[in-house]
């Protein structure tokens, strides 16, 4: 690890947690009805409510709140997919792009309305326009805003007493998008493009190259005899479109769609080194504030001190593993009369390099954001394992927008759990108590997606469809698998490009992973905050756990990395464990 290796995450970190307390306090300020941008803003959210006919001032029990985020999560999915089959006759598709194929869509509607955001398309030959910008820019916005929503459910339910009610879906899915996800994707994109992100209605451009070049094609002649033929190639189509407005939102959101097949390693996504940075802050940025949000809407910031304490010390020591394994290389470029000592760069753009490719991949499976600037695929075993491994804990290492931090949230109700196990005492956090209801929903929250990850990945190598689609053998071919239906059961969206996914198999399988981890995960969490809503408020006493401790975040800790490790060590045992093992022993 170099100086300015260090250097780099460094100022990364210091940038994201100076952010988290005031970006924090305002997303506070919104979901409690004060926030002063509501001067500005609040007519623009009075006309949504007219036209609509929602009652803001109407609260929602919670199968209510889980019934209405459901069936607007259902109308996205739908909408997306229609616009995909339609798209062929449809404006604003210069390049004449014909309609998705059925299973393709299919995936794809899904992917965007549970904030997954996995593609087995390439962006620009296969979107227009306008599905571009009005599907999946659009779910962008509402589904990062769907799981805000949740979350501040959830801390309702912890801070209101002997109340069936905890808040009105409409309304906190409007103030989520409308006076956060807008205003910070607005300002994102504007310097984006001020760094070079494409932002235009165009077609695509054939610009001369400053070098033509050839390459020989196989060919048949009259006889139907093989031949080759050489074909010379003097202009190169560029792909161009409103590609700065959808990267702000798929950052911020922790979306993660790429506009482009190759998302943000490529030149009109991400350009520069500093794009990279803001692309990259953006990933973390609303994740890791809304845990001060949590700490202000229940009274006591140590708590969300305490969690975002929790996230952080899990995430820094896996970005430094994923960045020495980069940097320590292959032992078999020797071989190749390559110096090890460069490390992988295999994968790679140089404007970025190790450092900031390790960091990207770290932050963006911590979160569920899925973007990438480097191919997860080209990384060395252990390179490959952390972020592999950050989608397997469950997504809550700051996680997706809200859907992070309520799963990191019944990881603490599980920790108080333990610990009142520990003292024979009835565990209680934050003045309720959690009891055998609770941990049930607790219980579904952590296993579903661990089901779907390890079923999905049996099922897929067990039938000849679903290892016709790896490219490589062994168990780099078993990864590729294992990342792919990791990334679809946590939501995540990043993929080893080595599986060829845009298949009925793969398209149909990963959507129901998708489909299963986002909502079987969220209306259990809705459930649980319905629940304690209803409690009243227990007085902390001497027996009571702090939840705000160094103790606290360790055991937290502890509770995060033992439910991961025991449930997917035996499968990355299979994967990228025996590869690594397998690369040493070729040294």
């Amino acid at each position: 690890m170099t100086a300015n290796g260090l250097l780099q995450i460094c100022v990364y970190l210091g940038v994201l947690l100076a952010l988290a307390k005031p970006l924090g306090g305002y997303m506070a300020a919104v979901y409690e009805g004060r926030s002063a941008a509501g001067r500005v803003l609040a007519p623009v959210e009075r006309f949504i409510y007219r036209v609509t006919g929602v009652d803001p001032q109407a609260e929602m029990r919670w199968t209510g709140y889980a019934f209405a985020f459901l069936l607007f999560n259902l109308l996205g999915a739908v909408a997306v997919y229609a616009l995909q089959r339609c798209q062929g006759f449809l404006p604003l598709n210069p390049q004449g792009l014909a309609a998705v194929a059925p299973d393709s869509a299919f995936n794809t509607a899904v992917s965007f309305a549970t904030n997954t955001n996995w593609q087995g398309y390439g962006g620009e030959t296969t979107m227009s326009y306008l599905t571009q910008m009005l599907g999946l820019t659009v779910q962008n916005f509402v589904s990062a805003a769907s799981g805000m929503a949740v979350l501040v459910a959830l801390i309702r339910g912890f801070v209101r007493k002997n109340a069936d009610t905890i808040g009105n879906f409409w309304v906190d899915m409007s103030r989520g998008t409308l006076y956060i996800l807008l205003p910070l994707s607005f300002v994102l994109a504007l310097l984006l493009i001020g760094q070079g992100v494409v932002q235009t209605f165009g077609p695509y451009r054939s610009v001369p190259l400053v070098e033509a070049t050839g390459y020989e094609q196989p060919k048949q002649d009259e006889s139907g005899n093989p031949v080759t033929g050489k074909i010379t190639v003097s202009e190169q189509t560029l792909a161009l479109g409103p590609a700065a407005s959808q990267i702000a939102i798929k950052q911020l959101g922790t979306n993660g769609g790429g506009f482009f097949g190759v998302n943000s390693s490529h030149p009109f996504e991400n350009p520069t080194p500093f794009s990279n940075f803001l692309e990259m802050l953006a990933i973390l940025l609303i994740s890791g504030a809304l845990c001060y949000t949590f700490g202000v809407m229940v009274g006591d910031t140590r708590q969300g001190w305490a969690i975002l304490a929790a996230m952080t010390l899990i995430f820094v020591p896996l970005v430094l593993v994923a960045v020495l394994g980069e940097q320590s290389g292959n032992p078999a470029f020797a071989a190749l009369g390559l110096d090890p000592a460069g490390g992988n760069m295999e994968g790679k753009e140089t404007r970025f390099g190790i450092v900031n490719s390790a960091l990207w991949a770290t932050a963006t499976t911590a979160a569920s954001n899925g973007s990438v600037n480097a191919m997860h695929d080209s990384f060395t075993p252990l390179g490959g394992l952390v972020p592999m491994w950050l989608m397997q804990l469950g997504e809550v290492v700051f996680g997706g927008v809200g859907s992070g931090l309520y799963g990191m949230i019944v990881f603490a109700i599980v920790a108080v759990f333990v610990a009142g196990l520990m003292i024979g005492r009835t565990p209680e956090y934050l003045g309720k108590k959690i009891e055998a209801y609770e941990m049930k929903m607790a219980a579904i929250v952590i296993l579903v997606p661990p089901l779907v990850v390890l079923g999905g990945t049996a099922a897929a190598v067990m039938v000849d469809v679903g290892k016709a689609s790896v490219a490589n053998p062994g168990a780099h071919g078993f990864s590729e698998i294992l990342y792919a239906f990791s990334s679809a059961g946590n939501n995540n969206g990043s993929a080893f490009g080595g599986l060829s996914a845009n298949t009925p198999f793969y398209n149909t399988l990963l959507g129901l992973a998708m489909w299963l981890s986002r909502y079987w995960l969220a209306v259990p969490t809705l459930a649980i905050a319905g629940a304690l809503a209803a409690k009243k408020y227990v007085p902390p006493s001497a027996g009571t756990l702090p939840t705000h401790t160094s103790m606290f975040v360790g055991l937290l800790i502890g509770v995060v990395i033992i439910v991961g490790a025991l449930t997917f060590i035996p499968a990355l045992a299979l994967g990228p464990i025996v590869e690594h093992l397998t690369m040493i022993g070729a040294k």
